[in-house]
């Protein structure tokens, strides 16, 4: 066992998990040039070439491709039993990234309470918020983000959750803007609207958009914007309507902007939605990460536990 290098086995779960050289030497904090020489060793060990050269990119041999989950466990394994198990953590001395990945919704909204209750807690940590491309588990599995705020998009059996809040779409208009004044909106007033889409609103309402087509109408689109926050800002600013969680209005976004729009009942149901913490259970029982969680768990809960929905 005196040969046996084990931080070989770190360097190979991030070289197979990110499949560059530059990427995993980032990933643990190395310079090209070592991660390179440590690629070469693992070369020799394994007596595997692992990554090979494609183009501009590498890509795994079948002998690396075996190797990913076994590797990828056994990497997890050997730093759990490595770490030592407190129950009681003094917060304010623990110095580490949390990474926290959600949409670019909740970052505006709800990273400064986080960011607050967080840090008065443990002082130390770095809080890394990071965007939400898609619903995958993988980023969670491989140890990369600890935990994840949005709707339960992964079909991952092993992910742990824990509810946050309720949520549903409304339409949302600039104080004064003639639609505020019907009530109820119907689907051909409604279609009568320029609107402001969200590229983030996706196929969450489909069910709206089905009944539009069904009799013959649909979404005047104007502008097409990356986020929620986005398309609200162009509507408190224009004409044009949107449609956007009923969260973005809630009491942690009573900024002068929100509170110069106005909301809408939309014109058909939309089914209400879960918005929920996600992480993977290997850090569930880690105390630091079991109170950073609660932390981040708590202030959303709070931040909307007035809201109307």
């Amino acid at each position: 066992m005196s040969n046996v290098d084990l931080n070989l086995l770190l360097a190979l779960d991030a070289l197979l998990a990110e499949r560059s050289v530059t990427r995993a030497a980032r990933r643990l904090n190395l310079s090209h040039s070592a991660m390179s020489r440590t690629l070469a060793r693992l070369r020799v060990v394994t007596g595997d070439p692992l990554l090979v050269r494609a183009g501009r990119g590498l890509v795994p041999t079948p002998r690396a491709l075996e190797l990913v989950d076994h590797v990828h466990t056994l990497t997890r394994d050997a730093l759990a039993v490595l770490r030592p198990q407190i129950s009681e953590v003094d917060m304010a001395s623990v110095e580490l990234t949390f990474t926290v990945r959600a949409s670019e919704s909740f970052m505006k909204w709800l990273s400064a309470p986080v960011v607050k209750a967080v840090l008065e807690v443990a002082p130390r940590i770095c809080l890394r918020f990071e965007a939400k491309p898609d619903k995958g588990a993988q980023p969670l599995r491989e140890g990369l983000v600890d935990l994840e705020i949005g709707r339960i998009g992964t079909s991952a059996p092993e992910i742990r959750t824990r509810f946050l809040f309720h949520d549903h779409y409304v339409g949302v208009a600039r104080i004064g803007h003639p639609m505020l004044e019907k009530e109820p909106v119907t689907i051909e007033q409604f279609a009568m609207c320029s609107h402001v889409v969200a590229l983030q609103e996706g196929q969450a309402i489909k069910p709206l958009n089905d009944e539009l087509e069904r009799v013959g109408l649909r979404r005047n689109i104007t502008i097409v914007v990356p986020g929620y926050p986005d398309a609200m800002r162009i509507a408190r600013q224009s004409e044009l309507i949107a449609i956007v969680p009923a969260s973005c209005l809630g009491d942690v976004a009573s900024t002068d902007g929100c509170r110069r729009l106005g909301r809408f009942d939309l014109p058909w149901p939309i089914p209400v939605f879960k918005v929920s913490a996600l992480w993977h259970p290997r850090m569930d029982a880690d105390p630091v990460h079991r109170r950073l969680r609660d932390l981040v768990i708590s202030t959303c809960q709070a931040a909307y536990s007035g809201v109307t929905l």
